[in-house]
């Protein structure tokens, strides 16, 4: 099983999108300061995620919520 996943800084209230296996164990990575791109922005908090049962859909999925269509979105659904 494969999630994305959408996490947001405590700091700045922004956003990152990531894909992973396990999400409960990334999380602790990124809030651990191990992911150079969200380092600087801990802590973070899990706001929404999705699972597949393929790899491919969810990098596929990922792309859309990095897109400016999914970010759109994504502003719609969580500011």
């Amino acid at each position: 099983m494969y999630f994305i996943y959408i996490l947001q800084s405590l700091k700045d209230q922004r956003t990152y999108v990531g894909y992973s296996c396990n999400i409960e164990n990334r999380l602790e990575q990124h809030n651990a300061g191990q992911v150079p791109a969200t380092r600087q922005r801990r802590p973070l908090k899990l706001i929404f995620s999705e699972s597949f049962e393929v790899e491919q859909q969810a990098k596929k999925r990922e792309l859309y919520w990095k897109s400016g269509a999914g970010r759109r979105k994504m502003k719609s659904l969580f500011d």
